[in-house]
C-alpha cells in the first residue's frame, strides 16, 4: 500500500517545517522552512557545534558594540542553518527577517538584501532562498519591493483573508497561512473541539485558496502550523504544505486512502476585493483572532531571536576571556 505521505506528495508539494538535518535527510521534502524558534533549536544540537565556533571566531574580528556583534553572529548562524538545509533539499529554504523589524519596511528591505548577500557568499543563489516576512502592512510592502528586485518572498504569520489579498496584490511569491494557530484561538475562545472539516484554520485556508484560484492569482498558498494530520488531510491538494517531522512520520506510517480536497479545477467564482492600507487595517481591526495571533507570533519570534542573541553574547564573552 502507498502511504498517505506518498499520496500527498503526488498532489501537493511537501515542505519540511524544521531545522532538523537528520529529519530532512530522512524525509526528503522539496523545500524547508525555518524561523527563529527552529534556528535556535537546530543550534542546540551537536551538528552545529562547529558552525557556532566558526561564527564566534568571525564575530571576534568584527567591530561595533557587543550587542551589534552578537546580532551579526546570530544572523551568520541562521544562514549556517539555512545553508545546511539547502544542501539537502532540491528546492527552497525560507529564512526569516528579524521579527522586531516587522513594522519597519526599510529596515526589512535592508535585512532581506543582507540575507541574500550572505547566502551568495556561500555559493547559494537567490533562486534557492525565500525571504520570510511577517504579514504586516509594512512587511507586505517590503515584499512588494523585493519581488520587483527578483527576490522571492514567503509571507508568514498569515491569519486572515485581508492579509492574503494584500500579499497577492504585492505579487508575493508565497504565503504561509497558519492553520493550527487559528484553531488554537478558536478552541480557547469557544471551548469547542472541531472536526477537520469544521476546523477554522482549514476553512480559512480553503477560502484563501479558492479566492486565489478563482481570480487567477499566481501567489502560492502553503498551509503551515499544523496541530494534527487531520488538518493536513483536509487540505490535501493545496499548492504546498509545510509540515513538522513528527506529522510527516505519522503520514508515512498511515496506508489509508487520502482524498484530494483542493484542486485548481474546482473553484467557485468570487469577486475580487480591493485592499488598500485603510481597508487592510480596518479588516484586521475587525478580526480579533488575526490581530491577536499576528501580534503574538511576532512577540514569540522576537523573544526567540533575543534568546539566540543572548546565547551568542555569552559565547563571545567566553571566547574573549
Amino acid at each position: 500500500m502507498t502511504s498517505k505521505l506518498d499520496q500527498l506528495r503526488a498532489i501537493t508539494t511537501v515542505v519540511a517545517d524544521t531545522g532538523d538535518i537528520e529529519a530532512v535527510a530522512r524525509l526528503k521534502p522539496v523545500d524547508c522552512t525555518t524561523n527563529p524558534t527552529i534556528v535556535l533549536k537546530a543550534l542546540g544540537t551537536p551538528m552545529f557545534a562547529d558552525a557556532i565556533k566558526e561564527a564566534v571566531a568571525w564575530g571576534k574580528k568584527q567591530g561595533g558594540t557587543p550587542d551589534a556583534v552578537a546580532a551579526a553572529v546570530a544572523d551568520r548562524l541562521a544562514i549556517s542553518v539555512g545553508a545546511a538545509l539547502s544542501g539537502l533539499v532540491p528546492g527552497r529554504v525560507s529564512t526569516e527577517v528579524d521579527a522586531d523589524l516587522s513594522f519597519d519596511t526599510e529596515a526589512s528591505l535592508a535585512k532581506a538584501r543582507a540575507i541574500i548577500a550572505a547566502y551568495k557568499e556561500r555559493g547559494i543563489e537567490r533562486d534557492r532562498i525565500l525571504i520570510k516576512l511577517a504579514s504586516t502592512w509594512e512587511g507586505i510592502r517590503a515584499a512588494e519591493v523585493l519581488q520587483k528586485e527578483g527576490i522571492d518572498c514567503n509571507l508568514t504569520l498569515l491569519f486572515s483573508k485581508a492579509q492574503a489579498i494584500a500579499c497577492a496584490d504585492a505579487k508575493a511569491f508565497l504565503i504561509s497561512p497558519f492553520v493550527g494557530r487559528i484553531l488554537d484561538w478558536y478552541k480557547k475562545s469557544t471551548g469547542k473541539d472541531y472536526t477537520a472539516e469544521e476546523d477554522p484554520g482549514v476553512v480559512s485556508v480553503r477560502d484563501i485558496y479558492n479566492y486565489y484560484k478563482a481570480n487567477d492569482i499566481k501567489t502560492i498558498v502553503m498551509g503551515a502550523s499544523f496541530r494534527n494530520t487531520g488538518e493536513i488531510e483536509a487540505l490535501a491538494g493545496c499548492d504546498r504544505l509545510t509540515i513538522s517531522p513528527n506529522l510527516l512520520d505519522e503520514l508515512a506510517k498511515d496506508e489509508g486512502k487520502l482524498e484530494r480536497k483542493l484542486s485548481p479545477d474546482n473553484k467557485t467564482a468570487v469577486e475580487k476585493i480591493a485592499v488598500d492600507e485603510k481597508t487592510f487595517r480596518w479588516m484586521m481591526n475587525e478580526d480579533a483572532m488575526a490581530t491577536e495571533k499576528l501580534s503574538e507570533g511576532i512577540r514569540a519570534f522576537a523573544k526567540d531571536l533575543g534568546t539566540l542573541r543572548a546565547m551568542v553574547g555569552k559565547e563571545l564573552q567566553l571566547a574573549a576571556a
